[in-house]
């Protein structure tokens, strides 16, 4: 180890060694280096643990890996190749092949990271591109219908005819339980698509569709909607965006329900609303104190009570049924 990263330094390369596996993985999270050369054989973690738990670092490290050890089974090298080595030396290692390796490595590490950045870049113009009026430009001439608040758009286990995009206003989806009980999974509003995955899926609606408010959808058939994918790629983003915004909404969701108290659950239904109303850092809005209770999977009694206490204690402002969120970091720093 000592020798060589004596080679490395000369070469004119910064290096940080590690005694063991685990002190390589802490070392490598910590200062995220352009590549790692690892051996297999080593004391409290070996190589094969060690880049299988880089690699399922929660943040992605994207770090070349070249392995350089005595093994040289085929079983070995293919296990190393599977869990995701750029590169595969074996001891004795000559400097000049070793050096060349790395620069490889290196070199095409670079080459990706450039791509990556341009890619980043075209995606980022091609959002900030798509305005309202490319959006009106690619539903001219498709169907539109007014909805009603309460209205039905769509009912569970109904097979999907249309993709709704909604133009103006807000939607709940609901799902509902053999009681009758409704719990609403999400609130879209303008530039949300609804009831698109059981239309790629080819499966009836997991869940039921209404009006929030008074709103006008476009509709698109499926050929439609497939067409409009592959003319414009920003409506795809669009739709990559809403998914993970969605499972990220969905997990705390299901987080706060296991596990919070019923101010909590209530204070993030409030933060999801504050989000989908909120104009210069203020909400103002009007929501039924039973949709706040399918929010938070609680009783309106309790809804109301607490809506009272935050009331009470600022968090909120009250006037007849519209609530006021001024100041969201209150609720975001809510005890649970």
């Amino acid at each position: 180890r000592e020798n060589l990263a004596e080679i490395l330094q000369l070469s004119g390369y910064e290096v940080i060694t590690a005694q063991n596996g685990i002190t390589g993985v802490e070392q490598a999270v910590e200062e995220i280096p352009d590549l790692i050369l690892c051996d297999i054989m080593m004391p409290e973690l070996d190589g094969y643990g060690v880049l299988k738990i880089l690699a399922n670092n929660p943040k992605p490290l994207n770090i070349p890996f070249i392995f350089l050890t005595a093994k040289v089974d085929n079983e070995d090298f293919r296990k190393g190749m599977m869990l995701g080595a750029s590169d595969y030396l074996t001891k004795p290692c000559s400097d000049v092949d070793l050096l060349e390796a790395i620069e490889i490595r290196l070199k095409k590490s670079d080459q990706n990271n450039q791509f990556k950045e341009k890619v980043f870049d075209h995606t980022q113009q091609l959002k900030k591109d798509f305005t309202t009026e490319k959006w009106n430009e690619i539903f001219s001439g498709k169907e539109m219908r007014k909805y009603r608040r309460k209205s039905i758009i769509f009912e569970e286990g109904q097979y999907p005819k249309w993709l709704f995009y909604i133009k103006k206003g807000k939607s709940k989806c609901v799902v509902t339980n053999d009681e009758g009980k409704e719990f609403i999974t999400s609130i879209c509003t303008e530039g949300d698509f609804i009831g698109f995955s059981p239309m790629i899926n080819e499966t009836k609606y997991m869940e039921s569709a209404y009006a929030f408010e008074d709103c006008e959808l476009v509709l698109l058939s499926k050929d439609e909607f497939f067409e409009i994918l592959y003319k414009h790629h920003e409506v795809v983003l669009k739709l990559m965006d809403m998914l993970a915004l969605r499972i990220t909404r969905q997990n705390r969701k299901l987080i706060s329900l296991a596990y919070n108290s019923v101010r909590k659950k209530l204070a993030e239904a409030l933060i999801i609303m504050y989000e989908k109303y909120q104009k210069n850092g203020i909400a103002s809005f009007s929501i039924l104190r039973d949709d706040l209770a399918a929010m938070t999977g609680t009783a309106k009694e309790t809804v109301i009570r607490t809506l009272s206490d935050f009331k009470d204690e600022g968090y909120i402002k009250l006037e007849s049924n519209v609530i006021i969120i001024e100041d969201v970091k209150l609720l975001e720093h809510l005890p649970n």
